[in-house]
C-alpha cells in the first residue's frame, strides 16, 4: 500500500510538469507562380511577360502581369528575379486599390518597388518608386537575387538577399513633391489590393527581368484588421 501511494504521488508531480515546447512551425510559402502557366493572372498594356522554360521573361512594355484572384494584405511576398544589365527595368507593384483596367491605374493607386540597379536612390532597385529611397544596392546583375516585400499595416518593408533596404511608412514618410508626369500621384493606398509585376524594357538595348519565383505568406504574429 505505501509503495502504491509512494507511486500515485510522483505520477501527479510528473502530469504536473510543463511539457517542453516544440515550437511554432512557420507558415509555408504559397506560390502564385508555378511555372508552369499564367493560370490567375492577366496582362495589361504593351509588351509582356513571356513563360520560358519555367521562367517569366520580361519583353518590351510598359505593361502590367496582375494577379487576379485575391488582394494581398498583411503578408510577405517573394520574388526571385534576375536582371540582364543595370538598366534592366521592372517592378513588383502591390496595394492596387481596385481591379487595373490600363497601365496607369496601378502606378496612381498602389505602389512600385522598384526592379532596376542603374538609377538613384528614389528609382533604383528596392525603392517604393519615387516616393521613398532604397537605403542599400544589395543586388547583383546576371545572379538570382530575392526580394522580400512585407506588408503590415500601412507598412511597406523590403529586404533584398537578406539586406534590409526599404521601410516605408506613409503614415509618417516625408514624401518628398512628385516631379514628373509619369510618377506616382501622391495619397494613401489601401492596406490590402492587387498585386502584379512590372513589363519595362529597352527593347533597342535588349534588356531584360526574369522571374522563377513569385510566392507569399501571411504575416506569423496577430495584426490589426484591414481597414
Amino acid at each position: 500500500m505505501r509503495t502504491a501511494s509512494i507511486v500515485a504521488v510522483l505520477s501527479l508531480c510528473l502530469l504536473a510538469l510543463p511539457v517542453p515546447s516544440q515550437g511554432v512551425e512557420p507558415v509555408a510559402w504559397r506560390p502564385l507562380f508555378d511555372g508552369k502557366s499564367l493560370t490567375g493572372w492577366e496582362h495589361l498594356g504593351p509588351g509582356a511577360l513571356r513563360l520560358e522554360d519555367g521562367l517569366l521573361r520580361t519583353e518590351g512594355g510598359m505593361g502590367l502581369l496582375w494577379y487576379t484572384p485575391e488582394k494581398l494584405g498583411n503578408c510577405t511576398i517573394r520574388v526571385v528575379y534576375k536582371t540582364t544589365s543595370k538598366v534592366s527595368n521592372s517592378g513588383v507593384f502591390i496595394r492596387i486599390a481596385d481591379k487595373p483596367n490600363d497601365v496607369w491605374y496601378p502606378v496612381h493607386h498602389g505602389y512600385e518597388v522598384q526592379i532596376c540597379d542603374g538609377a538613384d536612390e528614389f528609382h533604383r532597385t528596392g525603392a517604393v518608386y519615387s516616393l521613398s529611397k532604397a537605403t542599400a544596392s544589395p543586388s547583383t546583375v546576371g545572379e538570382w537575387n530575392t526580394m522580400e516585400i512585407t506588408l503590415r499595416g500601412q507598412r511597406v518593408i523590403v529586404t533584398v538577399n537578406g539586406v534590409q533596404v526599404q521601410d516605408f511608412n506613409p503614415e509618417t514618410a516625408t514624401i518628398p513633391e512628385r516631379k514628373k508626369d509619369y510618377e506616382p500621384e501622391r495619397g494613401p493606398r489601401p492596406e490590402s489590393g492587387y498585386f502584379g509585376l512590372q513589363n519595362h524594357d529597352d527593347t533597342a538595348k535588349g534588356t531584360h527581368v526574369y522571374f522563377r519565383e513569385v510566392s507569399v505568406r501571411p504575416l506569423d504574429e496577430p495584426t490589426s484588421p484591414s481597414r
